[in-house]
């Protein structure tokens, strides 16, 4: 009895196939579509189900039962992120769609005070008033935070002050942003009175929203510290807080910053809390202690709230710029991310 050599490779399908059933997909599911007169939407579901029945069935024929499962579960995982990332693309398009036309030097260096009607009107004073009030937030928020992680992580260890501190942080991880606005307003009423109202209130709120975020990712950032870097400088006799500010803190700066960045991202989208405590205005206020300070989410607020074309322009226009204020934001936390990450040992 005499036996063949025994293959050790299996046919593969090309690398073009999952392009062309795609293709072929689509072409399929149209006719129904076009003769039915469906949707976007229906066109392109029926698209999908054609695809994850027929390449895993092209590949039973070709590669065999375990290359078809394979590509069936990889058609899942492609078809589940386009759609989970396709809410995220149509949003970007109607925006741009709709907030592009009012985009000019004009709109970007212009406040709305006097403006009446029609005329043009910009959201100058609110874009000052957002980076005014982010900026002062961040500036409570941050060294609080940072210090909370440091202490949960180097000092606290498993005390019972810790376990207390960390269910505080996750409790302020789920505070509504309406009440740290009305935290903010108490506080303000108490200390100046009821009719009082700036910039500085709005400061406040959005840094208790921030704290819990930065605490987070910087506690996780300084546990991915190695161990064996503390313990080598403690045997050369440095002190813990020198071993901190000299070793630990310069390791996990990236990701602490990461983490700082996407907590601003998380809160400069923020309405109801401005709303609330910092008010609004149609001019310019660069005093953060005085007066009320419009940001862009009250400016895209009050503009579609006047139910006019040229209001909704405005606020289509003001919504493409925070965007593009957030998108700035979470690409320069990517970045300092890459830069400040430890070497990688090759």
């Amino acid at each position: 009895m005499t036996t063949g050599p025994i293959p050790i490779s299996h046919p593969r399908l090309p690398a073009w196939a999952p392009a062309l059933v795609g293709a072929m997909a689509l072409a399929l599911a149209g006719l129904p579509a076009l003769l039915a007169g469906w949707s976007l939407t229906k066109w392109i579901a029926l698209s999908f189900l054609v695809f994850l029945v027929a390449l895993p069935l092209w590949s039973r024929v070709v590669e065999g039962r375990r290359a078809a499962l394979d590509r069936l579960v990889t058609a899942l995982i492609w078809i589940a992120f386009a759609i989970a990332v396709s809410p995220l693309i149509w949003l970007l398009w109607v925006v741009i769609k709709n907030g592009l036309p009012a985009i000019n030097i004009a709109f970007l260096t212009n406040s709305m005070l006097n403006v009446i009607g029609d005329e043009q009107g910009g959201l100058y004073h609110a874009l000052i008033g957002t980076l005014l009030i982010t900026l002062a937030a961040t500036i409570i928020s941050v060294p609080i935070g940072i210090l909370t992680a440091i202490y949960l992580v180097e000092y606290g260890a498993r005390s019972r002050a810790a376990r207390v501190i960390t269910f505080l942080v996750d409790v302020m991880t789920g505070i509504p942003s309406i009440v740290a606005g009305l935290f903010a307003l108490a506080l303000l009423v108490l200390l100046f009175g009821t009719a009082f109202r700036a910039g500085i209130g709005g400061s406040i709120a959005l840094s208790l929203l921030m704290i819990p975020t930065v605490v987070r990712s910087s506690e996780e950032m300084f546990r991915l510290v190695p161990d064996d870097l503390r313990e080598a400088s403690y045997a050369l006799g440095v002190p813990r807080w020198r071993t901190i500010l000299k070793v630990v803190l310069p390791t996990a700066l990236g990701g602490v910053v990461t983490g700082v960045v996407l907590a601003i991202s998380r809160v400069i989208g923020e309405t109801a809390p401005l709303l609330v405590v910092a008010g609004a205005t149609d001019g310019i206020n660069s005093n953060l202690f005085d007066g009320r300070m419009t940001t862009l989410p009250v400016f895209i607020f009050s503009q579609y709230a006047t139910s006019t074309p040229v209001g909704y322009e405005r606020a289509w226009g003001g919504a493409l710029v925070l965007i593009v204020l957030v998108m700035v934001l979470n690409l320069t936390a990517r970045i300092i991310g890459r830069v400040f990450a430890p070497a990688k040992e090759h």
